[in-house]
């Protein structure tokens, strides 16, 4: 059973995640993991100046998805950072080449959800989620969450990403918050829960 994890990360918050996210797919028995990147848009001197290079190096091993990945797999993760309460540009330019998939109904019934970063507790955590969920929706997807099951989301002890719509991070306004262990943690989570949800709708 595959579960496609596919993300966008700017500075490696995201990225980070997604690696959180597969290890918890992976803990399910029978299902595999498989992260991918999708398309870049911006131009290498823009991300110069944005000081994201060596982030983009540290993610180059990951493939770059294709359209037609999204088909073959059973369920499928997305992770992305915010902009302004929304997925970003390069996420949204991915999955506005879907059109093919919608029309054929490819994706109707597998199991779909998502994760997602922002630079401050209230930039996001939750319009980002919930805003991609109407693309997840209209594909004929199975939207899955992270459940209170994961109590993590319910610590006061600390700041911390985390809701019943999905996993998140906080990134700090520079970018300097890499995410913590309860936000990695319920990552873990949302990966295995995918995966085992994904795994009964196979059965």
């Amino acid at each position: 059973m595959k579960v496609l994890i596919v993300y966008y990360s700017t500075y490696g918050h995201i990225h980070t995640m997604a690696e959180a996210v597969a290890e918890g797919v992976n803990a399910v028995a029978g299902a595999e993991a498989i992260l991918r990147r999708v398309p870049e848009t911006l131009p290498a001197d823009v991300l110069e100046k944005m000081g994201a290079v060596d982030a983009q190096k540290a993610q180059s091993h990951v493939p770059v998805c294709t359209v037609e990945e999204l088909a073959e797999a059973d369920a499928v993760i997305f992770g992305t950072p915010t902009r302004f309460g929304n997925m970003c540009g390069q996420m949204r330019q991915f999955l506005d080449a879907t059109g093919g998939l919608w029309a054929s109904g490819a994706l109707v019934g597998k199991v779909g959800s998502v994760f997602a970063s922002t630079a401050t507790q209230h930039g996001g955590q939750e319009s980002t989620i919930l805003s991609f969920h109407t693309t997840l929706l209209h594909h004929g997807f199975v939207v899955v969450g992270l459940p209170y099951a994961f109590q993590g989301q319910m610590r006061i002890d600390e700041i911390t990403g985390g809701s019943p719509y999905g996993a998140t991070t906080i990134a700090g306004g520079s970018g300097e918050r890499m995410p913590s262990e309860n936000e990695l943690e319920g990552a873990r989570f949302q990966g295995k829960h995918v995966a085992a949800i994904a795994a009964k709708l196979a059965a």
